[in-house]
């Protein structure tokens, strides 16, 4: 009976394994640190106290900047955008466009969040004037999950619709037309709102950094034991 011995792995692969692998620990530590600053420099612009900018159809939005928007609400065709969670009570946030000018994309706006009633949800308590008005908010963006399945936006649903983490284009689609590419989250003082507790996103900078301290510290450890190994292989060759 023929019989076959197993070549040994070569004595680089587990350097050049583990080589792979510090850099894969370095890379995620800078990515953290990216979103770290990233996370940072969104603070810094919601703690921003200067007035709210007159917003027009093309203008550059930065990130939780101030604005007012005038336009005429679309009273018939709202959004309520489920499972969003406040205080461990399910509820939606609403989302009415606001239609400027003809030739311009819808402006969204997020009145804040309204419970979920356990019958039927009235829609009359969404009623808002269609008559020219002038609103203040934030510039956002619409609430993602980590995963969805299926679509947004159930078919043929009636207004107003409930929708499960809608994208921009999904938003678009149900309306017939464009709509802008931030969400305007309404001021607390504004009138027709609802609950309104805008903060950036509670994962804050300083876990980033944290996380990105820990993928350092793995890669060193790592990395020491790359070295001793193969400064121990080569003392006993």
């Amino acid at each position: 009976m023929n019989t076959r011995t197993k070549k040994p792995l070569p004595s680089w692969l587990p350097l050049v394994v583990g080589a792979l692998l510090v850099a894969q620990f370095a890379g995620l530590g800078v990515w953290q640190i990216s979103r770290g600053l990233e996370k940072r420099a969104d603070q810094v612009a919601f703690r921003d106290d200067t007035g709210f900018a007159h917003w027009n159809d093309g203008m550059e939005v930065r990130p939780y900047q101030r604005l007012e928007a005038a336009g005429s609400y679309d009273n018939e065709r709202q959004f309520l955008l489920e499972n969003i969670i406040l205080n461990g009570r399910y509820g939606y946030y609403v989302l009415t466009p606001l239609i400027g000018r003809d030739d311009e994309p819808v402006l969204l706006v997020n009145r804040g969040w309204i419970e979920k009633p356990p019958g039927e949800f009235d829609a009359v308590q969404l009623e808002v004037p269609t008559d020219r008005v002038t609103v203040r908010g934030r510039a956002g963006s619409l609430p993602r999950a980590g995963y969805k399945m299926g679509a947004a936006v159930r078919p043929g649903a009636a207004w107003p619709k409930a929708a499960v983490y809608p994208d921009r284009d999904e938003v678009a689609a149900e309306l017939g037309v464009p709509v802008q590419s931030f969400v305007l989250l309404m001021d607390h003082e504004e009138e027709h709102g609802f609950l309104r507790h805008w903060v950036p996103t509670e994962f804050g900078p300083s876990k980033h950094f944290g996380y990105a301290f820990q993928w350092f510290a793995m890669g060193a450890v790592l990395l020491g034991l790359l070295v001793w190994n193969y400064r121990k292989k080569r003392f006993q060759s």
